[in-house]
């Protein structure tokens, strides 16, 4: 049965609607006159019985330009009572107007407001039927799962009322804060406190709660996940605010509690002078544009008003994804340049920085994933470190205003391949600074960013969805984190501080604890962990040991002189460098170490150089060249 009425077209559905009101209407008129005057068929009718014809000529029209017949029954909402009241309200005067035009004598005007009434209750009441016997059928072929409503807002209310037109969710229970709302009811559902949760999941055997107050700050979201985390139901959210585009909730913008929601901080409101300060009517370069902290400051540029944006990337797909966004969303002043290449290219770097006149380079290409680098250390070296000095010495050849690179937490007391190159990248830059009039070198150090490519936030989701396990490196291991449009917004607020040569640090709050961080994604997710306290867990984690050259904990700072800034998030550190000539001499014997494909002495010229606070000595330096030669 649900099947032939799915099946019907819609224009077979309206003519069965219409028909029906064909039926309805000159009944209605009837049983008026026939309620006003006692008599089953009075005279005053039987001499006037063409308005049995009229009644639903004149009615049907309106019904049409009233959009009766375009609302889906099923789906019909309190707005489609409003519109079948005015639709009956308009043909009611429309008739009694005709019979007013036709000077029609005997007929009693009263008969006309009951018929209005009859009308408005048997069509309108023969569609809430029609919806109802839809329902019930439907019960017995799709099974609505019960949820629970965290928010009994208006997120909340525009929520539920989005799941009961839906069949997929039945909304079993409110819960909110707000104790003036609690015991009342909203759709027929009851608001409850959020304390009698676990005892209501119980109950209602619900296993979803969507969480409907997209207006609360990340801190108090936080806390909130922190309360249902123990429950052990899937947790499901609506997006923040600024996301629910005129009001509208519908079950298309729920999704999944988002990692930003177990970590993420409330944002700083930026200083817009230091956003528009580098960029603002100038030729920006960014490199790595296609990767993640790239486009996203691409992203970010564009709303600054550039006079072109240059993307340097050598990933093609990367970089037509990016193309492909900016272009969809960019003001049409605003020049786009997609450049295939890679930082290895001078002589490309060059003609693309003269070409478009570029006043500021930020660089964001870079080789960041630890066993890969680790695995592939030449590579690493030559990408992070001799990319990056081309990429400086073009800038300041070309008098480009200024540089910015972007350093990682990695480069502080490196034990990695990765980190050592991040690190250099950063004294190279140091060292040109100290020469440089035109060009004003800045660094920017910061921690993880969620959702990055190699991020293991995507990897503990892919984990989870197949089962599991999930495959955590070590027990006590612990990482700062930040979300990509956080990071990217501090990047270019202090890429416009400093005179040159400064390295500044992200304040990325309290570092985490990933075993933590793992245990929190499953239980939110709706299973539990397998371990001891619970073996019936769903997940497993497994614990696979360190990988070459990871870290337990990560710094941000190599010493403790460090001094605040004109933003509350940005620090600015103070630390030990090496001179244009030392990193000469490291250079040259890195690139005869490469050339001869040396591993082990790139390995002992890195940590030799960088290791730790304090460089290698000059003297150092120099009984390495004898060495090699």
């Amino acid at each position: 049965m649900v099947d032939r009425l799915n099946n019907l077209s819609r224009k077979r559905k309206r003519l069965a609607l219409v028909s029906v009101d064909l039926i309805l209407l000159p009944l209605s008129l009837w049983l008026a006159f026939y309620l006003r005057l006692g008599e089953v068929w009075p005279i005053e009718l039987a001499e006037n019985s063409w308005l049995l014809v009229a009644a639903p000529l004149v009615a049907v029209p309106v019904f049409i330009q009233q959009g009766l017949y375009r609302a889906v029954v099923r789906y019909m909402g309190d707005k489609a009572i409003f519109t079948i009241a005015r639709a009956v309200i308009i043909s009611t005067l429309l008739l009694l107007a005709l019979v007013v035009f036709a000077q029609l004598q005997g007929l009693p005007r009263s008969s006309f407001f009951i018929y209005a009434a009859l009308v408005f209750i048997l069509v309108g009441g023969s569609r809430m039927v029609l919806r109802a016997y839809i329902d019930v059928l439907l019960e017995g072929v799709e099974k609505k799962a019960l949820i629970g409503i965290y928010g009994a807002g208006r997120a909340g209310v525009q929520l539920a009322k989005a799941l009961l037109a839906g069949n997929q969710y039945q909304p079993a229970f409110f819960v909110d804060d707000n104790k003036d709302l609690h015991k009342n009811e909203l759709f027929g559902i009851r608001v409850f406190s959020p304390k009698e949760l676990e005892k209501l999941i119980s109950e209602f055997e619900v296993e979803q709660v969507f969480l409907a107050i997209p207006s609360l700050t990340r801190q108090r979201r936080r806390l909130i996940l922190d309360e249902l985390e123990s429950l052990s139901v899937q947790i499901k959210t609506l997006p923040g605010i600024e996301d629910i585009a005129a009001g509208r909730v519908t079950i298309d913008d729920i999704r999944n509690v988002d990692i930003e929601d177990l970590l993420g901080r409330d944002p700083v409101p930026p200083i817009t002078d230091l956003l528009k300060k580098c960029i603002e009517g100038k030729s920006v370069l960014v490199t790595g544009a296609g990767g993640s902290i790239g486009s996203e400051l691409c992203r970010q540029i564009l709303g600054l008003k550039p006079t072109k944006i240059v993307l340097f990337e050598n990933h093609e797909f990367s970089l037509y994804q990016i193309e492909r966004e900016l272009r969809n969303r960019r003001e049409s002043s605003i020049e786009i340049v997609p450049i295939l290449g890679t930082i290895m290219n001078k002589d490309l770097l060059r003609q693309v920085v003269e070409g478009h006149a570029i006043s500021t380079i930020y660089h964001a290409a870079a080789y960041k994933h630890v066993p890969i680098v680790e695995f592939n250390p030449l590579e690493g070296v030559l990408n992070n470190v001799f990319g990056t000095r081309n990429v400086a010495e073009v800038a300041r050849e070309c008098r480009v205003e200024t540089f910015v690179l972007i350093s990682t937490d990695k480069a502080v007391r490196p034990t990695n391949i990765m980190g050592a190159s991040k690190r250099l990248a950063e004294l190279i830059l140091q060292a040109m600074a100290l020469e440089s009039k035109a060009t004003r070198y800045v660094m920017v150090r910061f921690g993880n960013v969620l959702g990055s490519s190699g991020s293991v936030i995507p990897l503990f989701k892919e984990q989870i969805k197949k089962g599991g396990p999930i495959t955590v490196t070590h027990p006590e291991v612990t990482r700062y984190f930040m979300t990509i449009p956080e990071a990217a917004q501090l990047v270019l607020q202090a890429g416009s501080m400093g005179s040159g040569g400064d390295v500044f640090v992200l304040d990325m709050g309290e570092s985490v604890k990933i075993y933590e961080l793992a245990k929190k994604m499953v239980h939110l997710s709706g299973m539990q962990v397998n371990c001891e306290e619970t073996p019936d867990g769903e997940i497993a984690i497994e614990f696979t040991g360190l990988r070459p050259g990871e870290k337990l904990y990560e710094e941000l700072l190599i010493g403790n002189n460090v001094s605040r800034t004109e933003h509350p998030r940005i620090l600015r550190a103070e630390e030990s460098y090496l001179s244009k000539s030392e990193i000469g001499l490291v250079l040259d014997l890195l690139i005869r170490s490469i050339d001869v494909h040396n591993v082990e002495d790139v390995r002992r010229i890195l940590h030799d150089s960088i290791l730790g606070q304090m460089p290698i000595s000059f003297e150092a330096l120099l009984s390495y060249n004898e060495y090699l030669q």
